[in-house]
């Protein structure tokens, strides 16, 4: 089997957030689920984006929604596992924001899952996606230089 290799962009981590994995969080294999994981990134990725002065509702005007999700997991997390999720996101190129995230074990630092996503943006009532506005990819890449 090939496994997903992600790179993770060290050089344009925009935000870091701490969460836990509570008892809820548990699957029957009694590690963190897949479906709690895609909420706990998306749990960081609005703190993110609010972070640089943005809403993943209002991004310069339009809504935006995640077009596809690719999830390295590298080790497992357990209740009551204090995590890190590190935020990166390039300049946008084209109609796409691209997210990464780094999930890490707080204490340690151990990895366990990178995750890349394409966030679009798109006008309702047109019913598809828009170039990414001025404001925002100003926004992103101020959170570069800083």
């Amino acid at each position: 089997m090939e496994r997903i290799k992600l790179e993770f962009p060290e050089s344009v981590i925009v935000h870091r957030q701490s969460l836990s994995v509570r008892i809820t969080d548990m699957n029957y294999g009694r590690h963190l689920g897949h479906d709690t994981l895609v909420s706990l990134l998306h749990e960081a990725r609005i703190q993110a984006f609010g972070s640089l002065g943005l809403s993943e509702w209002d991004m310069g005007g339009f809504p935006s929604v995640v077009a596809d999700l690719a999830v390295q997991y590298q080790s497992e997390a357990r209740w009551p596992d204090a995590l890190v999720v590190e935020t990166a996101i390039p300049a946008p190129v084209g109609k796409a924001i691209v997210v990464y995230h780094r999930v890490r074990h707080a204490e340690g630092g151990r990895p366990v899952a990178t995750a890349r996503l394409n966030v679009v943006l798109v006008d309702p009532a047109q019913g598809g996606s828009v170039a990414i506005p001025d404001a925002v990819s100003q926004a992103i890449a101020g959170a570069e230089s800083a």
